[in-house]
């Protein structure tokens, strides 16, 4: 009898003490988001305001000035590399999801190299493939790079959430004579949407702050956007130059556009999260 009471005792007091640690966890992680959310609020938030969103930057020396065509540039690049990754991405999760096989095997190894390979890595394989036959920086040679950073990521999310799906689902629609295409786009996919949805989102969130590629391929623009066969310019490639400056003015510019390209990615998330669970509610 003494020995089941400290057997309960000993399997309780470790119950607790995983609990205990797995709650310290989740702060940690939650307190390191408030802490950037916070620390980019307090230093950026002071030097936003209208005529940053609407006015373009002003030559060094004059006050005032924003980064309009840093915001458009953000845009056109992210909305660009998403039409150009998600899609792709999405079939190669369909194929390793429903598919696979050798073939598969191989082409999961290559997502998960892919994923580990550094940004900087994959803006150089930009520049050399596109922007010297080109012979010229672009919007293009920048989306395609951000697509390849994405790509793995939407294509693993895909396969993990489409294997969610019960197999009884299949099997059911199977045996009632829907061809197996069918089955996925109008049984698997439906079922894993918010997961989909939700791993594109993670996927446009990390390319949306990528500065590396865009050193090699968009180079920037202080004109505005001019074509996707002209150099474009991007919050982060002017936050990168910004930040590395001696200017007070130009520092206290890029934490006001660091703090928005946060907001951005953090609205578009909650936003496509609200979207989804609204649908499925």
């Amino acid at each position: 009898m003494m020995g089941a009471t400290r057997t309960y005792m000993r399997r309780r007091a470790t119950n607790y003490t995983m609990i205990a640690l797995c709650g310290l966890a989740t702060l940690a992680a939650v307190g390191i988001l408030l802490l950037v959310l916070g620390y980019t609020l307090v230093h950026g938030i002071a030097y936003l305001n209208l005529e940053f969103v609407t006015q373009t930057a002003r030559p060094l020396g004059e006050p005032g000035g924003g980064m309009r065509h840093e915001i458009v540039g953000t845009m056109v690049l992210v909305g660009l590399a998403s039409l150009l990754g998600i899609p792709v991405g999405l079939l190669a999760g369909t194929y390793l999801s429903e598919f696979g096989g050798r073939v598969g095997s191989l082409v999961r190894l290559v997502a998960d190299v892919l994923t580990g390979i550094p940004s900087v890595v994959v803006g150089i394989f930009a520049y050399a493939v596109l922007v010297r036959p080109m012979g010229t920086f672009s919007a293009l040679s920048a989306a395609v790079a951000l697509a390849i950073i994405m790509l793995p990521v939407v294509a693993r999310t895909t396969e993990e959430m489409m294997k969610l799906v019960p197999q009884t689902y299949r099997e059911a629609a199977l045996a009632l004579g829907i061809p197996r295409w069918r089955v996925i786009v109008s049984v698997v996919v439906p079922g894993a949407t918010v997961g989909i949805v939700t791993g594109s989102m993670l996927a446009v969130a990390r390319i949306a702050g990528e500065t590396a590629p865009l050193i090699f391929t968009a180079l920037g623009n202080r004109f505005g956007f001019a074509g996707l066969g002209e150099p474009i310019a991007a919050l982060p490639l002017q936050i990168w130059r910004y930040a590395v400056s001696p200017y007070d003015s130009w520092h206290q510019q890029a934490w006001a556009a660091a703090f928005l390209l946060v907001m951005l990615v953090l609205v578009i998330s909650v936003l496509v999260r609200w979207l989804t669970a609204s649908r499925h509610g």
